[in-house]
């Protein structure tokens, strides 16, 4: 019998999972929940020009999705931009997403319709259809009104730690998306930025009452790194777990992290991608939390989906 694992975050770190879980199709029926509140880059400029929903991470959770190649959509639909007027710096993808809304006024009806030419394997849904903007609170009381100066806090705000995040105004969960957490067996956070991919998510009116009710395991996805320009949380594990607790309504059931220490092409990739590595002081939970360990870093640097497929596969079937 398959397992329903809802797949909870932003961009990337949601695609990593997807992609994961895509490996082994017969074991499990996947969906996908993506935060809605992105404001920087081309999500950001599309969202202020036509007052439609940022599409940048839906769009990646939807390519990881797709039956067909992951890395030669995102080719042809993400990394191939624009250069010159007012389409500069803007990608297929979301421009496809944003004017078929526009136009068309739905964007649930849009996703739908790029899933069914994707020929998703999963449901990739929005946390919410509401207009929202992700808050952030620092330690030094410097308050942030926009989830492109959490995710880049610049110079002005590079040193100081959040304190808290909320979202201003509060949308309504997606229908869609409280069924699916609903009807899930495991539901999957990460991996990825926790205050502006994940806790987003969580921050959406129904969305806790959701997580109380469902009877799905929670299981956080913990990498290896973070960015050293991005926003600006915990810099080590056992932070990270106890920062994402502290949005949860119930206790995470297990949290998977990653054991493999980096040789020097990965140390070498971390400094080219501007990331630093976390700490691993997992171990001063203690026995609060399920703490599982496996090695699952690709060879070169970043999360290999090869090896986070088998741990899936272990730990949920």
């Amino acid at each position: 019998m398959t397992k329903n694992i809802v797949v909870v975050g932003g961009g990337n770190g949601a695609a990593v999972s997807i992609l994961a879980l895509k490996r082994n199709l017969s074991l499990f029926d996947i969906s996908a929940i993506i935060a809605m509140s992105d404001s920087g880059g081309s999500s950001g400029r599309l969202r202020k020009e036509f007052r439609t929903l940022p599409p940048g991470d839906i769009l990646r959770a939807m390519l990881a999705m797709s039956k067909y190649d992951y890395y030669t959509l995102r080719q042809i639909f993400y990394e191939r931009r624009y250069s010159k007027g007012k389409l500069d710096r803007h990608n297929l993808g979301n421009l496809f997403i944003t004017l078929a809304t526009h136009y068309g006024g739905s964007l649930a009806k849009t996703l739908q319709a790029f899933q069914l030419s994707l020929e998703c394997v999963g449901n990739v849904l929005p946390m919410s259809l509401d207009a929202t903007e992700l808050c952030a609170e620092f330690v030094n009381g410097e308050i942030v009104y926009s989830e492109k100066d959490i995710d880049r806090p610049g110079k002005k705000n590079a040193r100081n730690i959040i304190k808290k995040v909320w979202l201003d105004p509060q949308p309504k969960i997606y229908p869609a998306a409280k069924k699916a957490l609903a009807e899930a067996d495991y539901i999957i956070l990460g991996p990825g930025s926790l205050y502006t991919s994940i806790i987003p998510n969580l921050l959406v009116k129904g969305f806790a009452a959701a997580l109380k009710k469902t009877k799905a395991k929670l299981v956080y996805i913990l990498g290896n790194g973070y960015e050293s320009h991005g926003e600006n949380g915990s810099t080590t594990m056992a932070g990270f777990v106890e920062n994402l607790q502290a949005y949860l309504p119930r206790q995470l059931d297990m949290v998977i992290y990653n054991t493999e220490d980096l040789g020097n092409k990965e140390k070498r990739f971390y400094v080219e991608k501007k990331w630093d590595v976390a700490e691993r002081d997992i171990t001063r939970l203690g026995k609060k939390y399920r703490l599982v360990g496996h090695p699952f870093e690709r060879d070169g640097g970043g999360l290999s989906k090869e090896k986070l497929a088998e741990v899936f596969k272990m730990y949920f079937t």
